[in-house]
């Protein structure tokens, strides 16, 4: 996420620990290539030179002029800034006192809306809670039948209606909700290519007529500036209350997350970081801020931990380690729930460190897990429990069976062997030497 924007901070950053000491001369330098990075990054220009502006400030007082490290006190300035330039914290969905909570989504033809409108209901979902997705992009019937798709892999129900009008379905779905017992509804509304006031018409009378508790402009976060002056059009007529960046795991540059809520003052309520439907993130300005300057983001990473692993099978395998009974059925359940965390690559990049130059030209290669996952499934029972018993004939057989090679088949054993070997090591320590895995 934004690793080109990641990379330029991290070459200012490199030239800035070079001073031992900071001057006027050398933190102007330096303010001069962050406007730089900014810029490139497609931020509004206003926005960059305010935030120059702020930075340069409070840069060149006393205190960190004669701090012990000031690099680093001019990093924290400028992480402090971005948190503050995109929002101190997220104020979450805001409830309708009396049910359904209505979730009205805007937004040009091809920002995401109708996958975010997805995103948004697996996410509540996951919450306990029961939402209707509605179709109110009735002139493209392709539309209607996206959402219904949508619906159906996300398992929640969709509300359409060819031959009613958005206003009416969208006023309808609120009873309809009631009757089916759901707390929330999600308006898919119709996007144009470009703002018209047919569109916009359409978008104020459905306002009017559900009175929806939220109102989200939904942003493709790949197009920068150009995201930010579209949101001020939707801003002047429907004042609405948050910002949805989508696509922020492509080549987005930054620019769209660095200027819309500077431009706006709406916040940032979620951000669209994969295709698939579990791929949304509650926005957190201090953890984006630290992403973008190279120092991960621990907390995300044990967010998705604890959402992957399961409580009671973290607890067994407690147990099987301190027993020295760890086995390649064990590592293939791990391996299920590390998946489920996302991407190997994102995972590392949250990491602190592990950004930047560590992954830097690295490549991590999913597939890797994708043909341990086949070999050992290509395993019996007893084979998975006891690897010991894997001969030959048996080894050829799985590699057969796997779409792999004897030689990858021995390749996993051997690491599954060290794996092992560092277990005993650590049982050896007793009880209180082993870690307790506390989710």
């Amino acid at each position: 996420m934004l690793q080109d924007l990641t990379d330029k901070f991290e070459s200012v950053f490199k030239k800035l620990k070079g001073h031992g000491k900071l001057s006027e001369k050398n933190i102007s330098d330096t303010m001069r290539e962050v406007r730089r990075v900014l810029l490139e990054a497609d931020v509004n220009f206003k926005v960059a030179k305010d935030f120059v502006a702020s930075i340069q400030e409070k840069a060149l007082g006393h205190e960190v002029l004669k701090s012990i490290s000031p690099a680093q006190q001019v990093i924290k300035i400028i992480h402090d800034e971005l948190v503050a330039l995109m929002g101190h914290s997220n104020t979450g969905i805001k409830e309708s006192n009396m049910p359904p909570t209505v979730i009205m989504l805007v937004g040009l033809q091809g920002s995401g809306k109708t996958t975010f409108a997805g995103k948004l209901a697996k996410y509540l979902k996951a919450k306990k809670r029961n939402p209707l997705l509605v179709a109110a992009d009735l002139q493209r019937p392709a539309a209607v039948e996206q959402l219904k798709v949508v619906g159906n892999q996300v398992g929640v129900n969709v509300l359409a209606d060819l031959n009613s009008t958005p206003v009416k379905i969208c006023k309808e779905s609120i009873v309809h909700a009631r009757k089916g017992y759901n707390d929330v509804v999600i308006l898919d509304t119709a996007g144009r290519l470009h703002i018209d006031q047919e569109l916009m018409q359409e978008l104020s009378e459905i306002k009017e007529n559900t009175n929806p508790q939220e109102i989200f402009f939904v942003a493709d976060g790949m197009t920068g500036q150009d995201a930010v002056n579209t949101a001020q059009e939707f801003l002047k007529q429907l004042d609405f209350s948050g910002v949805v960046l989508t696509k922020m795991d492509g080549d987005a540059r930054g620019g769209a997350a660095l200027s819309i809520r500077a431009i706006t003052r709406k916040p940032i309520k979620f951000i669209g970081v994969g295709e698939k439907f579990d791929a949304l993130e509650k926005f957190h300005p201090d953890r984006l801020a630290s992403r973008i300057l190279g120092m991960g983001d621990v907390v995300t990473l044990v967010e998705r931990a604890q959402q992957a692993v399961d409580i009671e099978s973290a607890k067994k395998l407690e147990k099987k380690l301190r027993r020295q009974e760890f086995t390649l059925e064990d590592f293939f359940e791990q391996l299920q729930q590390i998946k489920k965390m996302g991407p190997l690559e994102d995972l590392l990049k949250m990491i602190p460190g592990a950004g930047g130059k560590m992954m830097k030209g690295m490549k991590v290669d999913e597939k890797a897990l994708v043909y341990t996952e086949a070999i050992i499934s290509s395993m019996t029972k007893e084979e998975k429990r006891r690897p010991n018993v894997l001969n030959g004939s048996r080894r050829k057989r799985i590699a057969m069976g796997s779409g792999t090679s004897v030689q990858e088949v021995n390749k996993l054993l051997k690491q599954f062997q060290a794996m092992q070997k560092m277990v005993k090591k650590m049982s050896k320590f007793g009880s209180k030497g082993m870690p307790r895995l506390n989710f």
